[in-house]
């Protein structure tokens, strides 16, 4: 897959690893959240009675994981567009406390 190559902070081990989590079936990464399911990381449903909440997911592939975040940890060092989204964000989390 020469076009995940081509992104900043993939190389040949993580990119092993996500196209590893994808397998054989790439439809099945429709999504945000389909690709969060299947690393483990999306929320699940853990109430009971009146009380209401929820749990992170501890299903899915740790090594598809790990490698995100080696390539965000690489991003956020030196690509420009990525630390300017998160220092973005960043500002914006006051704002979202109150919703």
């Amino acid at each position: 897959m020469p076009r995940l190559l081509n992104r900043y902070g993939v190389g040949p081990d993580t990119a092993a690893s996500l196209l590893t989590a994808v397998g054989d079936n790439p439809d099945r990464m429709g999504s945000e959240a389909s690709f969060a399911a299947v690393r483990g990381v999306s929320p699940v449903e853990a109430s009971s009675g009146k009380t209401q909440r929820r749990r992170l997911n501890r299903d899915g592939d740790r090594q598809a994981n790990s490698a995100l975040c080696t390539i965000v940890l690489a991003r956020l060092r030196r690509d420009t567009p990525t630390r300017n989204y998160l220092d973005r964000r960043i500002s914006e989390a006051p704002s979202m406390i109150g919703r």
